[in-house]
């Protein structure tokens, strides 16, 4: 059966958290610790619909999906190849009638596509700006991480487009371009509401920011303790924090 699921030997099929098994590319994108981070962070709304923007192999909306967190979602994906892989992991995981792809920029996602508003849109967008770095020598790697199809000012107003008024937008980000993000969502009327930042350890610097943002909300933000996810040297155990993060998919310990 595993077999006749992958179509070529760039593809793998992998256990992963929540008795899910997750189809991948082996040059494209993986399953991290910034994806589950992000399924754990999103508030649930067990009877309603979602969005997520910049699906990869769907495995946020798999994860978020598999807790009943939604009763719906849809994911929007610009690349082919990665479109037809949360087709695939919708229907071999039994979610193909609750997980939907929708192949397309984000930019031009509108409530014609969704069916109108939603109450909860999420994101692990791409977060390197064309001109930072080195380019990687796969192209869909680069497409998945560089603003090459939309920044972050494009992601945060699709959001704003698609969530009726006292939605939420969900972000999983940078810390060193917080200053960019919380500008993009209050440009798109989305108050940050919540902040987490992620350390590998707690002698690091922080490595995510995990951001739920209110559209239409006043101003206020309740910020977390730290998350650190090793005592002291990444590899190891996880700290009590994050082990409680796996244990409960939750991170409502930390506000």
């Amino acid at each position: 059966m595993t077999d006749d699921l992958l179509k070529s030997a760039d593809e793998r099929l992998t256990p992963i958290n929540e008795r899910l098994s997750l189809l991948s590319r082996r040059r494209g994108l993986t399953f991290g610790t910034d994806s589950y981070l992000l399924a754990a962070f999103v508030r649930a709304n067990p009877s309603g619909d979602a969005v997520e923007l910049g699906g990869g192999t769907g495995v946020v909306s798999l994860l978020c999906l598999a807790r009943e967190k939604f009763a719906r979602i849809l994911s929007a994906e610009i690349q082919p190849e990665y479109a037809d892989l949360i087709r695939r992991n919708a229907a071999f995981n039994g979610l193909g009638d609750r997980l939907t792809a929708w192949e397309g920029d984000v930019r031009s996602l509108t409530v014609d596509v969704t069916g109108g508003e939603v109450r909860a849109v999420f994101s692990n967008p791409p977060y390197l700006p064309m001109s930072a770095g080195f380019t990687n020598d796969s192209d869909e790697m680069n497409t998945a991480r560089r603003e090459e199809n939309g920044t972050i000012r494009d992601f945060a107003a699709a959001a704003s487009r698609l969530l009726c008024w006292g939605g939420l937008f969900t972000v999983v980000y940078r810390p060193d371009r917080l200053t960019e993000l919380f500008t993009a969502l209050r440009d798109a009327r989305l108050e940050p509401k919540k902040m987490l930042l992620v350390h590998p350890t707690p002698a690091s610097p922080p490595s995510l920011v995990l951001v739920e943002a209110k559209k239409g909300a006043g101003e206020g933000i309740r910020i977390a303790r730290p998350l650190f996810i090793y005592p002291d040297r990444p590899g190891g155990a996880y700290t009590a924090d994050m082990q409680a993060v796996y244990d409960d998919f939750s991170l409502a310990h930390l506000f």
